[in-house]
């Protein structure tokens, strides 16, 4: 089998696998409980994720003036915003993990309609997708809710009817999820192994930017608008961390486009740099003792 045909097949199931894993720790009335109770945060993280992120990918991409192919890929990254990831980063730096999962749960029901829009926008404004043979966006639209929102949606129906089982699926879920999503990861890697040491050496530190600018609009729209510290860590998290495995459906499943799919690769990698980094100073000695004394 093709290696690029079989990244396009093993991509779909783990996302929805791990879309899935995200339904199944849901409730609808954890959801209700944010909207009642964190109502201002969940705004302000939905409008960072949004309509902030997609701004300053704009503003990178023009600063830095980057090839057309680049900032298309950039810019469909920031269009797919927080995801599984984001949640296990919040949980280990003792965030709001309960805005967190609302977050990623809400944003998994708006973006399989925003994405595939503001795809074709993107690729219309980058003039390229003549190379990439236009962009179908009815059929996107419905591919990305059926491996994004439907799971989802199961999921919480699954939890609400059967939530012990859905407790103890829930660990085999995710380990499917990740695996699947490994190997897709290694498929791309050797689809784009002659491209992607170059576009590591020359877009790394693009996507290193792009992440800390992020992360660091995320914490100040929290202080922005008064939100406690611990929601302005989420934010943070919420804001800088974005769904690459959502961003590589689009480049890689609908887009069928390997070099675009190495690009987002690269930032899936690199946006976890300063996350790591922010994790392991939260968890020092005198991080952890400050934060019980608050």
């Amino acid at each position: 089998m093709d290696v690029e045909l079989l990244g396009r097949l093993l991509l779909p199931f783990a996302l929805f696998l791990m879309m899935l894993g995200v339904g199944i720790t849901l409730e609808w009335r954890d959801l209700g409980r944010v909207f009642r109770q964190d109502r201002v945060a969940l705004l302000v993280g939905l409008f960072g994720q949004l309509i902030l992120l997609p701004c300053i990918g704009v503003l990178v991409c023009l600063a830095l003036q980057l090839p057309p192919l680049v900032a298309a890929a950039l810019m469909i990254v920031t269009l797919a915003p927080g995801g599984v990831t984001s949640n296990m980063i919040t949980l280990v730096v003792r965030g709001d993990t309960a805005l967190s999962v609302a977050l990623t749960a809400v944003g998994s029901l708006i973006t399989p309609f925003t994405l595939p829009l503001l795809t074709a926008l993107v690729l219309s404004y980058s003039d390229i997708s003549s190379d990439l043979s236009g962009f179908p966006l009815l059929p996107s639209i419905l591919k990305l809710a059926t491996v994004t929102l439907l799971p989802v949606l199961i999921g919480i129906a699954l939890r609400g009817r059967f939530p012990v089982p859905c407790q103890a699926l829930y660990p085999w879920v995710k380990g499917l999820a990740v695996a699947g999503f490994l190997l897709m990861v290694a498929v791309i890697v050797l689809a784009n192994q002659q491209r992607l040491p170059g576009l590591l050496h020359s877009y790394a530190h693009v996507a290193l930017l792009l992440a800390l600018l992020s992360m660091l609009a995320g914490a100040c729209l929290g202080w922005i608008f008064g939100i406690s510290r611990t929601g302005r860590l989420t934010l943070a998290i919420e804001v800088g961390i974005q769904n690459a495995g959502t961003a590589l459906m689009v480049t890689g499943t609908l887009l069928a486009s390997p070099e675009m799919s190495a690009v987002v690769l690269i930032y899936g990698v690199v946006m976890q740099l300063p996350a790591a980094l922010l994790m392991l100073y939260r968890n020092l000695p005198f991080s952890r003792a400050g934060a019980a004394a608050n």
